[in-house]
C-alpha cells in the first residue's frame, strides 16, 4: 500500500482534460486512505483516484474548487456523512464498481448540495428494489444517473413513493431482507439427486447439427445453453429401457431356449427310436436263429 502523501501529489501528472479543467491523475497507486489533499491547495477541478484500495469516502480538506471526482475501482464501503461540507461544489461523482450494497450506505450523498451527475454501476445497491427511485428521491438536483437522464416522469414516481420518512425506512428494511445473503446448512443425510450424465460424442454432434438447422434464435439459444451446461435435450437423451419392455424381452428369450430344449430333446428321442429299429440283416439274423 502507498500513502497519499504530499511528495505523491507533487510527483502525479496534473493536466488540463479534454473539457479544459486542471485535473489530478492519482490512479493505480495502491491508496488505500485518503489523506493530505490539502496538498493540492484546492488547485484542482478534477481529482482522478480510480483503481486504488480506498475503503471509506472521507478526509476530505475544504476544496471549494473540486467540481469531479473519479473514484471507481476502489473498495468504498462508507461515505462521510459530512461530505458536502468539504466539496460544496461537487457536481460530477463516479463510484463505479465499489462495494456500496444498501440505501442506507448512499445516503450521505445528499449532502452533496450541486452533484447533478452521479455512476454507481457495478455496485450490489443497484439491485436494490426501487433503487433508481431511491437516489432520485434523495438527490434532488440529480440529471444523470448511471449515465442514464433523469427524467421528470422519474421524480414524480420517486416522490409519490417516498413521501415520508416512514416509506424511506420501510423501503430500505424491504432491501435489506430481500438482499440478506441466507447461508443454508448442507444435510449431509440426505440422499443426493441424480447424477447429470455428461453428452455422448454422437448427442454432441447431433446438437451441433440441430444447431444449424435450426430456425429461430430461441431454438438457437436453447440448445446452445444445453451444449454449455452439458445438459441433455428431451430430443437427443437416450432412452432408458421400459420395464414391461425388458420382462417381455426375458420372456421371449425363456421362450425360446424352451423351444430350443424341446427341439433337442426331439431329436433325441428320434435318434433312440431309430437306433431300436432293427435292420434288413438284423432281421436275417433272426430268422435263422428260429430256423435252428
Amino acid at each position: 500500500m502507498v500513502r497519499l502523501n504530499a511528495d505523491l501529489i507533487w510527483k502525479s501528472p496534473h493536466f488540463f482534460n479534454a473539457i479544459k479543467e486542471r485535473e489530478l491523475d492519482l490512479r493505480s497507486n495502491k491508496i488505500a486512505v485518503i489523506e493530505n489533499l490539502g496538498a493540492t491547495e484546492d488547485q484542482f477541478d478534477t481529482i482522478d483516484l480510480s483503481d486504488n484500495e480506498i475503503v471509506k469516502l472521507e478526509n476530505f480538506p475544504f476544496m471549494n474548487r473540486l467540481g469531479t471526482l473519479l473514484i471507481n475501482n476502489n473498495r468504498i464501503t462508507r461515505i462521510n456523512p459530512n461530505l458536502g461540507e468539504f466539496l460544496p461544489k461537487m457536481h460530477t461523482l463516479v463510484l463505479t464498481n465499489n462495494r456500496l450494497t444498501t440505501l442506507a450506505e448512499i445516503d450521505p450523498l445528499a449532502s452533496l448540495p450541486k452533484l447533478q451527475y452521479l455512476s454507481l454501476l457495478d455496485n450490489t445497491v443497484t439491485k436494490q428494489p426501487d433503487y433508481r427511485l431511491y437516489v432520485i428521491h434523495k438527490l434532488k438536483h440529480l440529471r444523470l444517473l448511471d449515465f442514464k437522464k433523469v427524467k421528470q416522469q422519474e421524480r414524480i414516481a420517486a416522490a409519490q413513493k417516498f413521501y415520508s420518512k416512514e416509506a424511506e425506512e420501510e423501503a430500505k428494511k424491504v432491501a435489506a431482507k430481500a438482499y440478506t445473503p441466507v447461508k443454508v446448512a448442507q444435510d449431509t443425510t440426505k440422499e443426493q439427486g441424480p447424477k447429470v450424465v455428461a453428452p455422448t460424442p454422437a448427442q454432441i454432434m447431433a446438437i451441433k447439427a440441430a444447431i444449424v438447422n435450426s430456425q429461430t434464435l430461441d431454438e438457437v439459444a436453447r440448445l446452445e445453453k444445453a451444449l454449455s451446461t452439458g445438459q441433455i435435450p428431451a430430443e437427443f437423451a437416450i432412452p432408458k429401457p421400459d420395464t414391461n419392455m425388458a420382462e417381455a424381452s426375458e420372456e421371449t428369450d425363456k421362450m425360446e431356449t424352451d423351444c430350443q430344449d424341446q427341439e433337442k430333446n426331439g431329436a433325441d428321442e428320434q435318434k433312440q427310436d431309430e437306433e431300436s429299429i432293427p435292420t434288413p440283416i438284423q432281421e436275417t439274423n433272426v430268422a435263422q436263429d428260429l430256423k435252428e
